[in-house]
């Protein structure tokens, strides 16, 4: 007999709503369990798995880390199905996004730098429900660049061949309201402040509050 005719099949909504999984954070030495001689740890398949940090994907979460690493929140975890990136201490929703002229796949050309801005519907993770109204979730965009062009000695890990473009969401939906993507020089033409590492927190704030 199935759980709808024991239950009813409002309560057995009910009974069925299960709640997010709260994720703690892994050490990487957490080891494969069940596999016989093969001793692989947690760090084995972050090695295996997102060594690529110069492919769109893993870049894309690099730079997310870099940003907190600078907004000093790198203690918690990144939680892939939030509204926009990060949030600060002070509460400044950020969105991160990158771009770079080299790839990690063969090119002709170095690759021209743009940025994706399209407005979203946000989703509650509590009600787990999307919005109703299309638009952009954060109080700041921040455009991470990988500039460097020497193949040869491109490093991800350095942060010296990063520069950072940050712009005030409000700004963004002033000038470019429904466009999907930016170039680089458009951001500059609205009035995004360039700035390096060290500078980027105070930027954050600075851009937040204006």
């Amino acid at each position: 007999m199935s759980l709808e005719k024991i239950y009813g099949k409002e309560n057995c909504r009910k009974r069925m709503q299960i709640s997010a999984i709260e994720t703690k954070k892994k050490t990487g030495n957490e080891q494969f369990l069940n596999a016989g001689s093969d001793v692989c740890t947690l760090r084995d398949f972050w090695a295996w798995a997102y060594s690529d940090l110069i492919g769109n994907t893993e870049r894309g979460r690099l730079a997310e880390f870099i940003v907190a690493m600078a907004l000093g929140i790198t203690e918690g975890i990144s939680v892939s199905w939030d509204k926009y990136d990060l949030l600060s201490k002070e509460g400044i929703r950020v969105e991160v996004k990158t771009s770079a002229y080299l790839q990690s796949w063969s090119q002709q050309n170095l690759s021209k730098i743009s940025f994706g801005i399209q407005p979203t519907y946000g989703w509650d993770s509590i009600t787990n429900e999307y919005d109703t109204e299309q638009k952009r979730q954060s109080d700041v965009y921040v455009f991470c660049v990988l500039k460097h062009i020497d193949q040869a000695t491109l490093n991800p890990l350095d942060l010296s061949q990063w520069e950072f473009y940050v712009l005030s969401t409000a700004v963004l939906n002033k000038a470019v309201p429904g466009q999907k993507t930016i170039s680089l020089n458009k951001l500059l033409n609205i009035g995004a402040k360039k700035c390096e590492y060290a500078m980027l927190y105070k930027t954050i704030k600075y851009e937040a509050a204006h």
